[in-house]
């Protein structure tokens, strides 16, 4: 298809939303196993590289630590989940139950952006369900990676609330097929090898905030064995946000990450936004990383988009809100780029956009 003709959106199949621009195509599909792109069809116009995942920016449920004291709900101590405590708050997983999600799709002069949600409908104890989650994508032109964000809101007060998701998406491989070696930011270069055989994910390779420096990138990568070895690297723009992160064989290459824990009153909000995509090295990563680095929270119309700090609330069209992290302490100012052409108003403040531009907005009282 020619340039001039892209980016491009369609519905196909089963409401399947099928995305081209001139260095990618891509699927969302809202039957079925949902939420972000859907397996296998992440596709690099540069190299003919798959993602060969389960799906990419996949969405399971709500968690909280388990401080021992209350039944148990959520099973651990084998290889799938390792010795790590925890409890069900929200189910069920979104991924597998939901089974249909409302997707709306935009296409823009230089980007398509697709934005999809659920609400939780089960509960542990001492919760009741309700909590919402919202997923936005955006697929630029000029580039293999895309935007992605997921942003929760929660129904419930929980002292350390935090979403389990896949990141970049989970690895399919029969002894290192398909990929060369596995880069962890936090760690460093695994070669293939290394998971030939299954090990649980407190085994080898785990991330988890305040054992150790915070990493100043938060980058999760494996080399593929397609032409020119690219990377497909799921990359979240704020290294805080992560709490825990997997990378463990289980038949497969576990990435699953997980965002916030973090404390929520009711009504309160958290975020986290990545960039996804394919490279040619680990310094197009870092690059293309410190472009975007310390961002959480992503919004889209036909016109623009929007990637802030903190959390990005849409009040009406046209109009938005910052808000902190759950009960996190925020920045003033807060920073956002706006992207595309338009006008909008965020915290009170207009903003004229045309092109790509950073700008600071004002603290807006809750």
């Amino acid at each position: 298809m020619a340039a001039s003709d892209l980016p491009k959106a369609t519905r196909g199949d089963d409401e399947r939303i099928v995305i081209e621009t001139d260095c990618f195509t891509a699927e969302v599909w809202p039957n079925g196993y949902v939420s972000g792109v859907k397996a296998n069809t992440f596709v690099d116009k540069k190299t003919g590289a798959r993602d060969n995942s389960f799906g990419l920016d996949i969405v399971d449920f709500l968690l909280e630590p388990d401080d021992g004291k209350r039944k148990p709900n959520y099973h651990y101590g084998d290889l799938y989940h390792g010795n790590i405590p925890k409890r069900y708050v929200e189910q069920p997983q979104i991924c597998t139950q939901a089974k249909h999600l409302d997707a709306e799709v935009m296409v823009g002069a230089d980007f398509v952006a697709v934005r999809q949600g659920w609400q939780w409908k089960e509960a542990a104890e001492g919760y009741k369900p309700g909590s919402t989650w919202e997923q936005t994508l955006v697929f630029p032109m000029g580039s293999r990676h895309f935007l992605s964000a997921d942003r929760v809101t929660s129904v419930n007060d929980v002292g350390e609330l935090f979403l389990r998701i896949d990141l970049p998406g989970h690895l399919k491989h029969q002894r290192g097929d398909t990929f060369e070696e596995i880069y962890l930011s936090y760690e460093g270069h695994i070669p293939a090898s290394g998971f030939f055989d299954d090990f649980p994910p407190d085994g080898r390779h785990l991330y988890q905030r305040g054992k150790g420096a915070l990493p100043p990138r938060m980058i999760r990568a494996r080399k593929t064995t397609a032409k020119g070895n690219p990377w497909l690297a799921g990359m979240t723009l704020d290294p805080a946000i992560v709490s825990e992160a997997w990378c463990h064989q289980r038949g497969y290459v576990c990435f699953i990450q997980e965002i916030g824990r973090l404390p929520v009153k009711a009504g309160d909000s958290f975020s986290a936004a990545y960039v996804i995509g394919y490279f040619d090295s680990l310094k197009a990563m870092e690059t293309a990383y410190d472009r975007y680095r310390g961002f959480t929270s992503l919004a889209a119309t036909q016109d623009y988009w929007l990637l802030s700090e903190g959390v990005l609330l849409k009040e009406a069209e046209g109009r938005y809100r910052i808000a902190p992290q759950g009960q996190w302490p925020a920045p003033k100012p807060w920073r956002l780029v706006a992207h595309g052409k338009g006008e909008a108003t965020v915290n009170g403040q207009r903003i004229a956009i045309d092109g790509e531009r950073v700008v600071e907005v004002p603290w807006a009282e809750q």
